[in-house]
């Protein structure tokens, strides 16, 4: 298995921390901008697109700040996807920050495609 990189993203988002944080822990929100469709049974969540399928294990979950997967494929490893909320304690813009990984030769790829879905997501927000 090779190596993969660990890395941040940060996206500023128009919208609160509660709101926010539905779209990335419910299956319906996550329907609307992360995956064609997403199922869940306690905390293993099925991410659907076109006809490829995806477990993930919802690993931590902290109301309205974070909620962290790891895809079943990645078990056994130290790699997981996250989404944490940051809100600055002065101006309280609300950012969204991912962690993620991905193989040096497809990190701009990644990148892209978390650019594309959070694009999505603002369309969901009207943000």
């Amino acid at each position: 298995m090779s190596n993969k990189i660990k890395y941040q993203l940060e996206f500023p988002v128009k919208a609160s921390p509660q709101l926010l944080y539905e779209y990335f822990t419910s299956p319906s929100g996550l329907s609307e901008w992360f995956a064609d469709n997403v199922n869940s049974r306690g905390e293993k969540y099925t991410f659907i697109w076109d006809d490829s399928e995806e477990e993930a294990k919802l690993l931590v979950e902290r109301s309205n700040e974070k909620a962290k997967y790891k895809w079943l494929e990645d078990e056994g490893t130290d790699y997981y996807f996250e989404f944490k909320i940051q809100v600055d304690e002065i101006t309280k813009d609300v950012s969204l920050i991912i962690t993620d990984f991905a193989e040096e030769d497809e990190m701009e790829e990644a990148k892209m495609l978390w650019e594309n879905q959070i694009d999505s997501l603002r369309q969901v927000l009207g943000a």
